[in-house]
């Protein structure tokens, strides 16, 4: 099977399995969490160019699971790491760490940040080896084993 169409799929199944778990999924730390995991991995390279904001940002407004919250207040958020992460990105990277590592105590949270961040880094086709090495970071953040996703 070739390897873009088994990362389709699989981000299909993730989505599903967020779906099925939207109700969960309601809390001002999932919404920090999932926005600070979405930049970083936007900027998982070191940098954001626009044509990347932009299609993390439309992404953003066309999950289902992220409708749970107003797109501004996401965006904004969302906009704000962004900015820590371009400034700097080791020290940003560690502040949006924190904000990922607060969905510990919720696992349903935590499995959720993850399961958004590999579907935002397989969304162009393409899961890089940046990308999959800061989703595995959050997932040691959040007390996870990067293993249960393949990563």
């Amino acid at each position: 099977m070739a390897f873009w169409t088994k990362l389709r799929e699989s981000t299909q199944t993730l989505q599903s399995q967020l779906l099925s778990k939207k109700n969960e999924l309601q809390s001002a730390t999932f919404r920090d969490a999932s926005m600070a995991m979405c930049a970083l991995v936007a900027a998982a390279d070191g940098s954001v160019d626009p044509s990347e904001r932009q299609r993390t940002a439309s992404l953003i407004a066309s999950n289902d699971v992220l409708k749970n919250f107003p797109a501004d207040v996401l965006q904004q958020r969302f906009n704000d790491n962004v900015s820590k992460l371009t400034a700097d990105f080791a020290f940003g990277k560690v502040s949006v760490l924190q904000d990922i590592a607060k969905t510990k105590k919720k696992p349903t949270e935590a499995r959720a940040v993850i399961q958004i961040g590999i579907i935002i880094g397989g969304a162009d086709g393409h899961f890089d080896d940046s990308e999959k090495a800061v989703v595995r970071e959050a997932c040691l953040a959040v007390g996870l084993d990067p293993a249960e996703f393949e990563l």
